[in-house]
């Protein structure tokens, strides 16, 4: 199946998903100590929203957004599941090096992402995607292959932007709302960090 064209529609749905989905989940996991980050799968059919998940590393360092997405993907019964050449992947940041080998190996030929590894360093002070990918790596911020041989990355930022004036302005407007949301989001979390068991946190 064909990913979606950069469209208003789509990035509207794209808005939606985010503001419906993710933020709810990740406003209560905050709430609980974990961090800021969150994904969904939606259909490509219709771009529905078939499963959403926001991160939950007090549980498992290692369920990010991301991961405890594909997690909660995995624990439905093959019989039932969806397959992943029908899904749309979408996440709240840009994925880190442990998302980006995870959507891979997973099989996604796609994923699209709100806030930039720049985003997650400068304006919610968690600078692991970076460092991690400078450190083990060797790759400077931006120089990871967003188009290659196993997935297409996109920005929803850029798909916004690359839309028509009066469509433009609608859509920064909603995001403006969503950063805003996420930005108390990361006060809280900065806030009581220092109280949980999270490695990197």
């Amino acid at each position: 199946m064909r990913l979606p064209s950069a469209d208003t529609q789509w990035a509207t749905r794209l808005i939606d998903t985010l503001e419906h989905d993710i933020l709810p989940l990740t406003t209560k996991g905050v709430a609980e100590g974990n961090k800021i980050f969150g994904a969904a799968l939606l259909l490509k059919s219709d771009q529905s929203t078939y499963l959403a998940a926001t991160n939950n590393e007090l549980e498992n360092p290692l369920w990010h957004g991301e991961m405890h997405l594909l997690k909660l993907y995995y624990e439905i019964p093959e019989s039932e599941r969806t397959p992943i050449d029908q899904l749309l992947f979408v996440s709240t940041h840009e994925p880190c090096s442990l998302c980006l080998s995870a959507i891979t190996w997973a099989g996604f030929n796609n994923f699209y992402y709100f806030f930039s590894h720049e985003d997650s360093r400068d304006e919610f002070a968690i600078p692991h995607d970076l460092k991690i990918l400078k450190e083990v790596f060797n790759v400077g911020p931006g120089q990871y292959r967003r188009q290659n041989a196993f997935w297409q990355s996109f920005s929803i930022i850029d798909i916004i932007n690359s839309l028509d004036e009066s469509n433009h302005k609608a859509l920064t407007e909603r995001a403006k709302a969503i950063k805003a949301r996420y930005e108390a989001l990361s006060e809280q979390y900065q806030s009581c960090k220092s109280d949980n068991s999270i490695p990197l946190n």
